[in-house]
């Protein structure tokens, strides 16, 4: 299939790469021309504008948005949708709000041109273990574009979520529960930090992961991280939050859901832009080591 890719920061880069490899037609488009030139060293066609670029696939022409959520996917949603024809598809991969997915099927539905919202999981690790996609829209569009989730994907790492929005509702309860996860295992090793014992925070984690319960992938980036840093003395204790955490909290209120581990995980980050905790500098290393998510040195 011919797909074009607007958008080739960490992931849409290594998506491009992934597609490709696996026999699909890439047209991309960045702002910056380094990774343009990396796409198309890759093998893929690289376009010099979103004209360029919609002129270069054919019709029912499928146009994949790989950008950070918010005013900038609105804009190039909008901006690819002028040059767009009834029957083209626009996707939507990155961590939108699931409300602005609804809107924004509605926005185009009046122009005949059909949306789809993929929550895409998987980091900076997704070109070579592949991507979890989470998929919303049509289920005639999810049928038609299969081969390209299939190829993005690891075996059974993609699927329906339902209509307009429910793919990346579906991703922010993920991220939630992500950022449950990596909040007990940044206390818990604090905890171990702050005891009387000189313990390797490596041979723990490489040991968890040993038919361990508490066993995972996250746990097996720790295990990199403390490999690097064993008392992560580099990182500064400063963990951002991409929005996903706030709106799963946010959802929860609405929905009448009792989440408490998931909005104390949200706060904790909060806490982070102030003070030197273990635990703070834990969730900033994991972060790092999934999603190359940038870090702030110790000064």
């Amino acid at each position: 299939m011919k797909i074009g890719m607007i958008g080739l920061g960490r992931m849409g880069l290594n998506m491009v790469k992934r597609l490709i490899k696996e026999g699909h037609e890439v047209v991309a488009f960045n702002r910056s021309k380094g990774p343009l030139d990396e796409a198309a060293k890759a093998g893929a066609i690289a376009a010099k504008d979103l004209k360029d670029l919609v002129a270069k696939l054919t019709a029912p022409r499928v146009v994949w948005v790989m950008l950070p959520a918010g005013k900038v996917t609105d804009q190039k949603i909008n901006e690819v949708a002028g040059l767009l024809e009834a029957k083209d598809i626009v996707i939507d991969g990155g961590n939108s709000f699931f409300k602005d997915d609804i809107r924004r099927a509605e926005e185009l539905a009046r122009k005949k041109i059909d949306y789809m919202d993929v929550g895409t999981s998987g980091g900076i690790w997704g070109l070579k273990i592949g991507y979890c996609l989470m998929i919303g829209g049509k289920k005639e569009n999810y049928d038609y574009l299969e081969p390209v989730f299939k190829a993005l994907a690891p075996p059974n790492g993609y699927g329906y979520m339902g209509s307009h929005g429910a793919g990346h509702f579906v991703k922010m309860v993920h991220n939630g529960i992500e950022y449950g996860m990596m909040q007990s295992y940044a206390e818990g090793f604090e905890i171990l930090e702050k005891s009387s014992y000189d313990l390797d925070f490596h041979q723990i984690s490489k040991l968890w992961n040993q038919g361990s319960v508490v066993r995972s992938w996250l746990l097996e980036l720790a295990e990199d991280a403390f490999k690097k840093d064993p008392k992560l003395k580099a990182l500064a204790p400063y963990v951002e939050d991409s929005g996903e955490g706030r709106w799963t909290v946010e959802q929860a209120v609405e929905l009448g859901v009792p989440a408490p581990a998931i909005a104390a995980a949200v706060f904790s980050r909060f806490a982070s832009r102030d003070g030197n905790a273990f635990s703070l500098r834990l969730l900033a290393a994991l972060r790092n080591e999934f999603g190359g998510h940038a870090v702030k040195t110790q000064k």
